[in-house]
């Protein structure tokens, strides 16, 4: 059973194929054959894992980098009059942030308190007695 549109499509192939003025007819077998059309399914996408990517860290040059990008924060608060100074703390490797009052140069507030940075130094060199590795 063919739809009229197959038939008619099927009937222009016909009669494009065979001239302008003169009408063809085919056989009922050739026009379900031209009726069927043929779809190429695409391929599967091909999945591949990512290749590894060789990461590059040297502590040296990272630590270089905070000093210089440390120093360059103060610099461009020391242009702006601002009471605003930034610092490292390398045995803690944490960032210590000071407000000073630009008259009297007194601390306002400091990030960590100078009390937090103490006990974190206490308690790094009681480590020892705390936690034992070989226990």
């Amino acid at each position: 059973m063919e739809t009229e549109i197959g038939k008619v499509s099927s009937q222009a192939a016909l009669q494009a194929s065979s001239g302008a003025g003169t009408t063809v007819t085919a056989a009922p077998q050739e026009q379900a054959k031209a009726a069927k059309v043929q779809v190429a399914m695409p391929e599967r996408p091909r999945i591949e894992a990512p290749k590894p990517v060789e990461i590059k860290y040297d502590p040296k040059q990272a630590r270089a980098n905070l000093s210089s990008a440390i120093n360059m924060l103060n610099e461009q608060m020391a242009s702006t009059q601002r009471g605003l100074g930034f610092s490292y703390d390398g045995s803690k490797n944490s960032p210590v942030i000071k407000v000073t009052d630009l008259n009297s140069g007194n601390v306002v507030r400091q990030i960590p308190t100078e009390e937090v940075l103490k006990m974190a130094h206490h308690i790094d060199a009681m480590k020892g007695i705390l936690y034992n590795k070989i226990a």
